[in-house]
Formats: C-alpha cells, structure tokens, sequence
C-alpha cells in the first residue's frame, strides 16, 4: 500500500490548469504543423498563420491561448493499492482548480446554478470523473474545455440497423451541423457504444488521447481515417472560411452495449484542444 497526500494532488492540478491553456501539448503542435503544410486555399493559410501567431505569443508571454480558458475537466485513475491521505480527492482536486485559475490569471467561467448564473469566482467546481485501476499510482489528466466547440457536441441514440453507417452519418451531421461554430480546425472525439451517458463520457476521454496512438481494434482505426477524410472533404476548413483542412484528428472510443441500442457521441474540440496528464 502506497500512500499518497491531497495536498500533492492539488499542487499538481493547479500547476496542469496553467500549462494547459498556456501551451499546446506536443502532439497537438505536430498535427497542427502538418495540417498547416497541408492546406492549400490562401485563406486558410492565412488562418493557420494566425493561429501558430498566437500560440507562440502565449507561450512566451505565458498567457492563455484561448480567452475562453474552459470548465475544468478531469479524469483520475487511482490504483487501487493507493492510499489517500488529507483532504476528500474531490475537494483536493476542487481546491487545485481554484488556485491554477487565480494564481494563472485564467478568465473564471462557472457559474453555480445553470439558470440563476451566478458566476463561483474561482473556475469551481471542476467535473470529475473517476476510475479505481490497478496499481499503487494515481494518475490525472485535466481538460480545459471552451464552450464555444463543447455547445457543438452532440449525442444520437440510433438503432442497431443503423450500423456503422448510420455511426459514419452521425458525425458528418454534427460536424456539418457545427460549421464555423465550434471553432476549426477541430479534434473531434467520438464515443460508441455503452448507454447515453458512457457513450458521451467516452467522447469526452477520446479528446485526451494522444494523437500518434492509435486505436487496437481494426474497425475503429479504419474509421477514423475515413472520418478524417470524409470531414476534410467538406469544406469547412480553418475558422470555418473555406479550406481542406476542416480537422486535425478523429479519435474514437468503444464499449459494450445492449442488443437494442446504438448511442453515439460527437464532442467537438477546437484546435487547441487542451489536455495535460500526471502521474503520482
């Protein structure tokens, strides 16, 4: 049995909240250079121009990338030979939130109640989903996620006779529908399978993957190639003004589901699409 102290977890999330909307991850700044040598209309250069301008301002005047610094999204896998000791992990991870967003100077967008909107002060509280795995380590990814791609996303509760043609339909219309919106080039993360709510948390951890890891299961490495293309081809391009590159990235994730169902999730990212893991 490892033990392991709160206050350790706060430090980190807190320090995670300011490197994700300071930098891009390096998996993100080469797919964002590649998409860039690969777009061909002028205009969309000349947004792509723009975009590697302002992450290079943000990096070296360690400001954010995007004003819209996110809701704190976080993911932690906790060992289950780990032993906690301090403060309740939620209020430790809460707390990291609330000193990354003020010591960072990062625009604080919660508000308590989704309708008397009164804004928390602090970017808290941070939506947390948690998973007990193997192991003596705890390990965290937190995902800022803007509001002007997450308004975008979308869940379909289609049938099984639908088929991975109906899947392929699903998140063409919701990248069709989402045109300029949610901010391309995108990262799109797509969850299938489970029920309505797994299926959407799934889309949501698709966006932390890292880009140059691709999916074990045969199918699902094949779609999101076809995916990537068949999005690229519809000319939404680089801040939805026309172009070929309309997403960096496709990235899929799988799960059972019931013999009557068939939910799929579309959670769009813009081209930032941050995301930073530690592990402890």
């Amino acid at each position: 049995m490892r033990s392991i102290n709160t206050s350790d977890i706060t430090d980190a999330v807190a320090k995670m909240c300011v490197e994700a909307n300071y930098f891009l991850s390096k998996d993100m700044k080469e797919a964002f250079n590649d998409a860039k040598a690969k777009e061909e209309s002028q205009l969309g250069k000349k947004i792509f121009s723009q975009l590697e301008e302002n992450l290079e301002i943000a990096g070296s005047d360690k400001i954010p990338i995007c004003q819209d610094t996110g809701m704190a999204v976080v993911f932690v896998e906790i060992g289950q030979e780990v032993f906690l000791q301090g403060v309740n992990i939620t209020d430790a991870i809460n707390e990291g939130v609330k000193k990354g967003y003020t010591e960072g100077y990062l625009r604080k967008s919660v508000v308590s109640d989704p309708i008397e909107r009164l804004n928390t002060g602090d970017n808290t509280p941070a939506v947390i989903h948690y998973d007990i795995v193997p192991g003596d380590k705890v390990k965290i990814t937190l995902a800022p996620k803007g509001f002007g791609s997450e308004n975008m996303s979308r869940v379909f509760m289609l049938k099984p006779a639908d088929g991975i043609e109906g899947v392929k339909e699903a998140i063409l219309t919701a990248v069709k529908d989402a045109g300029p919106n949610a901010c391309p080039p995108l990262v799109v993360g797509v969850g299938i399978g489970g029920t309505f709510e797994k299926s959407a948390i799934m889309a949501k951890k698709a966006l932390t993957r890292n880009l140059n890891d691709k999916p074990s299961i045969p199918w699902v490495a094949d779609l999101e190639k076809e995916m990537l293309e068949k999005i690229n081809s519809l000319g939404i391009g680089p801040g939805g003004l026309g172009g070929k590159i309309t997403a960096l990235a496709v990235n899929i994730n799988t799960y059972a589901t019931h013999i009557a169902g068939l939910p799929v999730a579309i959670n769009m990212c813009c081209h930032v699409n941050r995301h930073v893991t530690v592990e402890l």
